[in-house]
């Protein structure tokens, strides 16, 4: 082993709280305290951060394809030779033709802006964040003439529901692209979907493929091929390879392309918060290096008899090299558990503290504060986490690091103390 049984006995014996030298215990104690409490929270805030991030991820690509394929001039041919030549790329599932369209959508006195998209029923039905969300209506009665599957937050907006009617205005060009008066094309609501997305829930709108053929003049032909694949890191493969296969005049686009702000912004937003909180350890780091150091200069009599005795430069070095790694073992190892724990069981804690608040809003004197509480308390009893292992490691590691680093120029110095100045004035 690296140390010794002697190096490791005179360490943890150098740690433990004494009548003598009870400051430098106390600054241990508090260094490690301080060390949990970094790991701790970085552990919690990148597991939150994963957490947001599948679910806005499942939200993406449950309503997005993975690849969409676009064509110049905006129309592709929509046969099964397109598809069975896309399926045949390896690591392609399936390959979803579609109509993506925006339009004006209008009910009486209210307008608003929408996304329709035109979708064969199956493929539709394959969409589950789509299809075991429907929350009123029958996904199925999409099949009859133009009826559409629209967002639970449309509805509100426009004062419909199942059964009411509404009008697409379509823009149209002349020939000479001159602009013509709007084609006004009704539709009737079938049903209504919730995915948890604002953007989606207020803007989306469904119909069937043959549908929007006809309603946006695409007959036997679509604008957009959605293609989804077994595993997103091989997104650029396959994005080159249906560009190579497909030919000119094609542009296959990931979804990572199509949200480069996005996933630019998550992937920021992960770096900076993990190296603010760091700053949490880099802190207590510093409370390692000045307990140490008092250790070093309250123990410079033993250091100097342990000298005499025989222990070689080496040893001293090892021992209060062990004896500030402890600190930083300790309360990394708290600071893993306390945080593992809360992360695995914070909807849970969410849930207690929405119990507890109901409880105080019985008393007078701290309704309003229960009331103020409300919404944070609800956030946190809906907040997801999801623990990385890989995140998790990289957050012990770090702080080992760190403090053993930290342990370092104190040890350094006990083993140049010299014994003849250390005896001088004892």
């Amino acid at each position: 082993m690296i140390f010794n049984a002697f190096e490791r006995l005179v360490a943890l014996r150098y740690l433990r709280p004494r009548r003598q030298g009870g400051a430098v215990s106390v600054i241990a104690f508090f260094s490690m305290l301080g060390i949990a409490l970094g790991v701790a929270v970085l552990i919690v805030a990148m597991a939150v951060m994963s957490g947001f991030r599948q679910d806005l991820m499942a939200q993406l690509l449950g309503v997005n394809g993975h690849i969409t394929i676009r064509k110049d001039g905006g129309r592709i041919d929509a046969d099964s030779a397109l598809v069975e030549r896309l399926m045949e790329i390896r690591g392609v599932v399936q390959v979803i033709p579609q109509i993506q369209a925006e339009v004006m959508v209008a009910v009486g006195n209210a307008a608003t802006g929408a996304l329709v998209r035109g979708i064969a029923l199956e493929d539709l039905k394959s969409r589950r964040l789509i299809a075991d969300n429907v929350i009123a209506g029958d996904i199925d009665d999409l099949e009859e003439g133009r009826n559409v599957l629209i967002g639970v937050l449309l509805g509100p907006s426009l004062g419909i529901s199942v059964g009411d009617r509404m009008a697409f205005v379509l823009p149209r060009r002349g020939d000479d692209g001159v602009v013509m008066a709007p084609e006004i094309s009704g539709s009737t609501v079938a049903g209504i979907f919730r995915v948890g997305s604002a953007d989606y829930d207020a803007a989306l709108i469904y119909m069937s493929l043959a549908a929007a053929q006809s309603v946006f003049d695409l007959p036997g032909q679509v604008n957009a091929v959605e293609v989804f694949v077994q595993h997103l890191d091989d997104v650029d493969r396959i994005s080159a390879e249906i560009e190579a296969r497909l030919g000119p005049g094609y542009d296959a686009v990931d979804w990572q392309e199509a949200n480069a702000s996005l996933v630019t912004a998550l992937q920021v937003e992960r770096i900076a918060t993990f190296l603010i909180l760091t700053l949490i350890v880099v802190v207590a780091a510093f409370n390692i290096i000045s307990g140490q150091t008092m250790l070093v200069k309250d123990k410079g009599a033993d250091i100097a008899i342990l000298r005499s005795m025989g222990a070689s430069r080496g040893t001293i070095l090892r021992v209060f090299l062990l004896s500030g790694a402890s600190i930083g073992f300790a309360g990394t190892l708290l600071g893993l558990l306390l945080g593992v724990a809360f992360s695995a069981h914070i909807e849970e804690l969410g849930g207690l503290l929405q119990g507890l608040q109901d409880s105080l809003r019985q008393v007078p004197v701290f309704g309003p504060l229960s009331d103020y509480l409300e919404g944070t308390i609800r956030f946190l009893s809906q907040m997801p986490a999801k623990i990385d292992p890989i995140e998790v490691s990289i957050v012990v590691g770090t702080a080992l690091v760190l403090t053993l680093l930290a342990s370092l120029q104190p040890a350094w110095r006990a083993a140049r103390l010299d014994p003849v100045e250390a005896l001088r004035y004892e």
